[in-house]
C-alpha cells in the first residue's frame, strides 16, 4: 500500500502524510507498537510531537483514528504508535506489514506539562491501555531526569499478561524511576501487588505533596478514584492532570464529537487538568 507525498501537506492540518512501516512489536495479544518513518525528507524535518499529544492514522478504504503517540525517536526520528486492533481502521491496520505505508496528520492536541513538574515528584500513572500515552511522559522525563526529585511510575492491569513495555521495565529503573505495579488477577508466576491502581497511590511515599505532580491515563473510573488518593495524600487538584481518550474524529474541534463539557477533547485535551473537568468525570453517559 503506498500513499503519495508532498512537502506541501505539512502545513495542512486536513491532509495526511505518508508514513512507512519500519518496524512492528508485538506488546500483548492485540496489541502492537508499529515505528513509523515519513516518507517525504521535508516533512520530517518539519514534524515536530510533544508527549501526549495524538496523531490521526489514515487507512485508504477504512478511515483514520485518533491515537495518541506513545514516543518518538530522536535518534532515527521515527514515531512509535501503540494499537489495540478494535475497529475497522486499526484491524486494517494490524494487516499491515514491515514495508507497507498508511497516511498520518498530527500532531494534534494539548500533551503533558512536563515543565510543570520540574523540581519536585512526578508520578506517572497508567490503566490498561493507558499506558500508551504515559510511555511517552515516562520517556520525557527520563532525557530530562535532572529535573525532578523523584520519578515514580504506576501502572496496573487485568492480569500480568496484560501489562504494557514489560521488556522496558528494568532499562527505567536503571534511570532512577520508581516502578510499582498491580494486576486485578494474579497468576501464579506474579510475586506483585494485587489490587485497584488507586492503592498503588495510597502506598506511596510522598515526601512533599506540594510540590508533586500526577500524570495519569486510563479508564474513567480508574482516574477519577485515583484522583481521589492523590488528593487525600495532599497533592493540590491544580498538579493533577488526565489524558482524556475518547471520541476524537476531526482532531481540530469541528465535529463535536469529542465534547467533554465545555472541553473539545482533540482540541483543548487530551491532557486537561483534574479541577477542569472533575466534575464532569462523575457524570454517567456523558
Amino acid at each position: 500500500m503506498v500513499i503519495e507525498s508532498s512537502r506541501e501537506k505539512a502545513v495542512s492540518p486536513w491532509q495526511s502524510q505518508a508514513v512507512r512501516i519500519v518496524a512492528v512489536k508485538a506488546e500483548i495479544p492485540g496489541v502492537e507498537t508499529y515505528r513509523l518513518k515519513f516518507v517525504d525528507q521535508g516533512v520530517e524535518d518539519a514534524y515536530s510531537i510533544c508527549p501526549g499529544q495524538f496523531n490521526m492514522l489514515y487507512m485508504p478504504g477504512y478511515g483514520e483514528s485518533a491515537i495518541s503517540a506513545s514516543g518518538y525517536d530522536d535518534q532515527n526520528r521515527e514515531l512509535l504508535q501503540t494499537v489495540r486492533a478494535a475497529g475497522n481502521v486499526t484491524r486494517a491496520l494490524s494487516r499491515l506489514n514491515v514495508g507497507d505505508e498508511l497516511g498520518l496528520r498530527g500532531p494534534f492536541g494539548q500533551g503533558w506539562p512536563m515543565e510543570v513538574a520540574w523540581g519536585g515528584h512526578l508520578i506517572l500513572i497508567a490503566g490498561g491501555l493507558g499506558f500508551a500515552p504515559i510511555r511517552s511522559a515516562i520517556e520525557a522525563a527520563i532525557r530530562h531526569r535532572t529535573q525532578f526529585e523523584q520519578i515514580s511510575i504506576l501502572a496496573g492491569a487485568r492480569s500480568p499478561d496484560q501489562l504494557l513495555y514489560q521488556d522496558q521495565y528494568e532499562q527505567w529503573k536503571a534511570a532512577g524511576a520508581e516502578l510499582r505495579l498491580t494486576v486485578d488477577r494474579a497468576t501464579s508466576q506474579w510475586n506483585g501487588n494485587v489490587g485497584i491502581v488507586p492503592l498503588l497511590v495510597d502506598r506511596l511515599k510522598i515526601s512533599n505533596p506540594a510540590t508533586t505532580t500526577v500524570m495519569m491515563c486510563g479508564p474513567e473510573v480508574m482516574m477519577w478514584y485515583t484522583a481521589k488518593s492523590a488528593i487525600e495524600q495532599g497533592i493540590s487538584v491544580e498538579r493533577i492532570w488526565l489524558s482524556m481518550e475518547r471520541n476524537m474524529n476531526c482532531a481540530i474541534g469541528h465535529c463535536g464529537h469529542c465534547q467533554f463539557g465545555p472541553a473539545f477533547i482533540c482540541k483543548d485535551g487530551p491532557v486537561l487538568r483534574y479541577d477542569q473537568i472533575a466534575s464532569y468525570l462523575k457524570i454517567k453517559g456523558l
